[in-house]
């Protein structure tokens, strides 16, 4: 006897159908699965034999065969342990399901038969979805996160003894059309408190100004300067300026954490757009992700949002070098023997650091000055290479504030007032890239850059002499010829005009001055 379910496995954080593919026959009594099982599942055959056991079913005494097709792809998980039951029940006329070629079904299960929730059902759902497959088993603790998908019948089950009573229909009597709208949620975990405001910070004007632009364009920033001037107060308050998500942003953000199991609040899509700080002893691995089964790392976290790296030349180089790559192609691969895995990495880059290891140097300061040596210097800097600084498009000094500042009473740029210049910046550029395929000015690449960023001749030779004294490379040129394009969007010009070409040089200034000579 041969049937066949459907279910589906996790490759990195997307879902990848699987046909189950149940054969019983004639023989010893014994059970395999082949198509390249983990340890995972190969352990699933004991947990459906006493699960099916211990509900009522019987289990057949014949050669079982269970293949999971195609039989390439590594599959990892618990996760087809509830459609290898149902396989073997509905082969051996136990159980009947309607359509069960057209039903994905995903749980894990207990010994007694309980169904227990998996990681990853919104990416799975997703791409079932997308592959004509309108129905859905899933466990009762996912039922929430699975209507988020929309426009698919959800079925949710809490023990298998509950198949019984629904044999003669398609699902368990709970089966549902989830057609509600999917709703946009907070997520607390990922983003600073709501209390944090602009407003908090007093002075600084020139570095709220930078991390203004930094929004509306979703450009990478490195603010620098002395202990105590307020850097990581600042980038903490980065998220609530920050353009609201939009349907398909919050989708891809909660497919993530969905898949690490971070999922928190599964009744809403996330809506609040990460914001991540790891510390700075975090390895390679855990910053861009890996594992004997990869999960995504802290940038695949930090998709759609911010990544704050506080004292950035405290992180191992060998570590901030792994950045290169996944900021300039906002995706990151990790490859293993048997498979490759692609995670997204689309993210504001953040970080902060003192001028040299004491942090006074430089510093206008007589009472506290620079103790380190120029070695020292150099050995501190060295840690942040020229080719992850020229992927940093905003170089901010925040200087120390004097006792005026701090006790100034009259009312600071506050975080509504720089989200709505924000706002408006953003609904410029979703205007113009509305057939382009982008989203932001710091996505602009190629002819799109050229296009949209061409200059008047008088700020063309600004920025032709800035490139041959400062010793630009391309890359550099081009973020330039963005940034200007995002303070041009913030003050409603059509087009770039030589105070924002203007502008946007001086936040590069820092390649030679700074961070290189010493």
């Amino acid at each position: 006897m041969y049937g066949k379910v459907m279910s589906a496995c996790l490759h990195g954080v997307e879902g990848k159908l699987v046909e189950v593919e149940v054969d019983l026959s004639n023989g010893l009594p014994q059970m395999n699965i082949v198509g390249l099982p983990d340890s995972a599942i190969k352990e699933s055959m004991e947990r459906v034999r006493a699960a099916i056991k211990n509900c009522g079913f019987t289990f057949p005494l014949q050669r079982i065969t269970i293949n999971l097709a195609p039989a390439d792809i590594r599959k990892e998980g618990a996760a087809f342990d509830l459609a290898i039951a149902m396989g073997i029940l509905v082969t051996s006329g136990q159980l009947k399901l309607q359509q069960p070629e057209a039903t994905l079904i995903l749980g894990e299960l207990a010994l007694d038969g309980s169904i227990r929730p998996v990681p990853g059902v919104l990416s799975m759902l997703a791409t079932a979805k997308e592959n004509g497959i309108a129905r859905a088993i899933v466990p009762i603790h996912n039922e929430s996160e699975a209507d988020l998908i929309g426009e698919m019948e959800i079925g949710s089950l809490a023990h298998i003894s509950h198949l019984q009573a629904a044999s003669e229909t398609l699902l368990h009597p709970n089966l549902k059309p989830s057609d509600r709208p999917r709703s946009l949620g907070g997520n607390s975990m990922l983003s600073p408190s709501l209390t944090e405001n602009f407003s908090d910070v007093h002075g600084q004007l020139h570095a709220k100004r930078a991390l203004m632009i930094c929004a509306a364009g979703m450009h990478n920033i490195l603010l620098l300067g002395p202990p105590g001037t307020g850097k990581t107060m600042l980038a903490k308050r980065l998220p609530t300026i920050l353009p609201n998500m939009s349907e398909k942003e919050a989708l891809d953000v909660t497919k993530v954490y969905s898949a690490s199991g971070k999922f928190a609040d599964r009744n809403s899509l996330i809506s609040e757009r990460p914001f991540r700080m790891p510390h700075h002893s975090i390895s390679a691995a855990g910053l861009v992700g890996g594992g004997t089964i990869p999960k995504p790392g802290e940038i695949s976290l930090a998709h759609r949002g911010v990544l704050f790296l506080d004292e950035l030349p405290e992180f191992s180089r060998a570590v901030l070098e792994v950045l290169r790559q996944p900021l300039e192609d906002r995706f990151v691969t990790i490859g293993r023997a048997r498979a490759v895995y692609r995670f997204p990495s689309h993210f504001i880059l953040a970080a902060s650091m003192n001028p040299c290891p004491c942090g006074y140097y430089g510093a206008d300061s007589s009472s506290q000055p620079c103790t380190c040596s120029p070695l020292k210097i150099e050995h501190y800097r060295s840690k942040i290479s020229g080719p992850l600084l020229d992927r940093i498009d905003l170089q901010v000094e925040v200087p120390r504030i004097d006792y005026g500042q701090i006790m100034d009473s009259m009312p600071q740029l506050s975080s509504e007032e720089m989200k709505e210049q924000v706002d408006r910046a953003r609904q410029i550029q979703l205007s113009r890239y509305d057939e382009s395929g982008i989203m932001f000015n710091s996505e602009l690449h190629g002819k799109l850059l050229r296009s949209h960023c061409k200059l008047q001749s008088d700020a063309e030779y600004m920025l032709r002499k800035s490139f041959e004294v400062l010793g630009l490379s391309v890359r550099a040129y081009d973020r330039i010829l963005k940034i200007s394009r995002t303070i041009a969007d913030l003050e409603g010009s059509l087009r770039i005009e030589t105070p924002h070409l203007a502008e946007a040089l001086q936040y590069r200034s820092l390649d030679k001055k700074t961070l290189i000579s010493g």
